[in-house]
């Protein structure tokens, strides 16, 4: 007799939940219970001013920190009792986090591919390397790539392996606007045609209207205002979500 197969179970509807996340240095608390989550096809920014704490929550949420407390749940995969699994669904991409420039853009999408273990890999490359328009630097070393280039080679990497969530740190600093422009679009692509989200942290205020769904303010290590980037600068009195975010850096009443 034959018996049907077990059905599958559906992904979580959230990449990313963070429940009360706590760092503290000695006296010093550099992020002070944040609870977020970041769902599938959504974009969320992480905004807030140089020492808020958004460095230090991507970095826990990476597996690069320890939590003082709190808990980081990645595709409902418990980061802190099984950290391998939890960090096959993640990858990550920053101007600041370059690839090894002595290799070339094929060379390093290998390397990376390799470590992630991504099957048919050889497949993946090249529809990245399509997708991403860099079949011409597919030989070049990423060290005397340009900077609009460099970037999306790294994007490329943070893409090999279909990530579930993707982070992202400030991506587009010191781009030219054409090239930002095309960076976003191509992240945006990846939100609304896969099965993953981005958590994205900018200062860029312009961008973040423009590409998140929803946005965290983060002062002092804690969430002081989320919602749409859209709509959340009238909910306070505000004519732009730049000049909301610096009523909260400078820690006025909003």
């Amino acid at each position: 007799m034959k018996t049907s197969p077990l059905p599958q179970s559906a992904p979580p509807a959230k990449v990313l939940s963070v429940v009360e996340l706590r760092k503290q240095y000695g006296a010093t608390v550099a992020v002070d219970g944040l609870s977020f989550d970041v769902g599938r096809h959504e974009i969320v920014g992480l905004l807030g001013s140089n020492g808020a704490g958004k460095t230090t929550t991507i970095n826990m949420v990476l597996g690069l920190l320890e939590p003082s407390s709190g808990s980081i749940h990645i595709e409902g995969v418990d980061l802190a009792r099984h950290r391998t699994r939890a960090l096959a669904h993640t990858n990550f991409a920053a101007i600041y986090a370059p690839l090894p420039g002595n290799l070339t853009v094929q060379q390093n999408l290998r390397t990376f591919g390799l470590l992630y273990g991504v099957k048919r890999l050889s497949e993946r490359i090249e529809e990245l390397i399509t997708q991403l328009e860099l079949a011409r630097f597919r030989d070049v070393r990423c060290g005397v790539l340009s900077s609009g280039e460099q970037t999306r080679v790294t994007l490329a990497k943070a893409l090999i392996n279909r990530p579930a969530l993707l982070l992202l740190d400030e991506p587009t600093a010191s781009l030219d606007p054409m090239t930002a422009r095309d960076i976003r679009a191509r992240i945006r692509d990846f939100a609304s045609r896969g099965e993953g989200g981005v958590l994205w942290t900018s200062h860029n205020m312009y961008e973040v209207e423009e590409v998140c769904d929803r946005v965290l303010i983060v002062s002092r290590g804690k969430i002081v205002l989320q919602g749409d980037p859209r709509a959340l600068p009238a909910q306070y009195g505000k004519a732009t979500l730049e000049e909301l975010f610096i009523t909260v850096a400078r820690g006025e009443p909003s």
